[in-house]
C-alpha cells in the first residue's frame, strides 16, 4: 500500500517537473519574445514602449549606447486580459 502511494507520488512529481520546464516563466521579455507571444511584429511592440502603450524599461545591451525595452511578466499578462494604455496626450 504504502509502496504504491510513493510510487504514484514519484509519477505525478515527474510530471510537474516536466510542466515546469515546459512553461517556464521569465520575469523579463525583450520585445521580440513578447511580439512572439502576442504574435505582433517586434516594431510594434517597440512602438508601444516608446509611446507608453505598455509599462516598459529600458536596460543596457550589447548594441553599443542604444537600450533595449524590457517588458515585465506582469505586464504582459495585463497587456493579455486588459489589452493596451490609452495614448498619452501631449
Amino acid at each position: 500500500m504504502m509502496e504504491t502511494i510513493l510510487t504514484q507520488l514519484e509519477r505525478i512529481e515527474l510530471q510537474l517537473n516536466r510542466l515546469v520546464e515546459a512553461k517556464a516563466i521569465q520575469e523579463w521579455y525583450d520585445t521580440k519574445t513578447v511580439g512572439e507571444i502576442l504574435d505582433r511584429a517586434a516594431y510594434s511592440v517597440r512602438e508601444w514602449c516608446r509611446l507608453g502603450r505598455v509599462k516598459a524599461e529600458k536596460r543596457v545591451c550589447g548594441r553599443g549606447s542604444a537600450k533595449e525595452w524590457m517588458i515585465s511578466n506582469a505586464e504582459l499578462e495585463r497587456i493579455k486580459s486588459e489589452g493596451l494604455l490609452p495614448l498619452e496626450r501631449r
